[in-house]
């Protein structure tokens, strides 16, 4: 901790200055550009992309459809690709993006079944790609559990 006393124009002001903590600031304006259960990423991958040709590739591994515009001079895409898993009802989900300090942090939650849950016997590859404001400079991702 540190004081520092100000005698400026005839008043005497004592300010504290404490060591920088993070601050957490409110939730970014995330926006969902896909979601869905069928993606041809089969491998567990979190991915911050920035530019045109990063969003090219992503998205041509991820799926034979055209990919969604996004505008990366305002935006940055950021996503969680789950990779397969065995059967239905898995799902990921980005559930919030604060700000701490000078990075942004993505949390999301695998979303699992029920372990006597009737499912499709069916490959699955959950995934949940969002954009964010492009101001945005460091992103890591922190996974939560589900609430049950």
């Amino acid at each position: 901790m540190q004081l520092l006393i100000d005698a400026g124009i005839g008043l005497l002001s004592l300010v504290v200055l404490a060591a920088p903590q993070p601050v957490v600031l409110p939730d970014l304006a995330a926006r969902t550009v896909a979601e869905g259960t069928d993606s041809g990423v089969s491998e567990f991958r979190q991915v911050t992309v920035r530019a045109v040709e990063e969003w090219r590739a992503l998205w041509s591994a991820h799926s034979s459809e055209p990919a969604p515009q996004v505008d990366f001079s305002r935006s940055v895409a950021v996503g969680v690709f789950l990779g397969s898993r065995p059967t239905a009802g898995f799902r990921v989900e980005i559930t919030r993006v604060t700000i701490e300090g000078d990075r942004a942090v993505v949390q999301f939650v695998e979303h699992r079944p029920e372990a006597d849950a009737i499912l499709a016997q069916v490959i699955t590859a959950p995934f949940h790609v969002v954009t964010l404001p492009s101001v945005v400079l460091t992103i890591t991702f922190q996974q939560l559990e589900p609430r049950r």
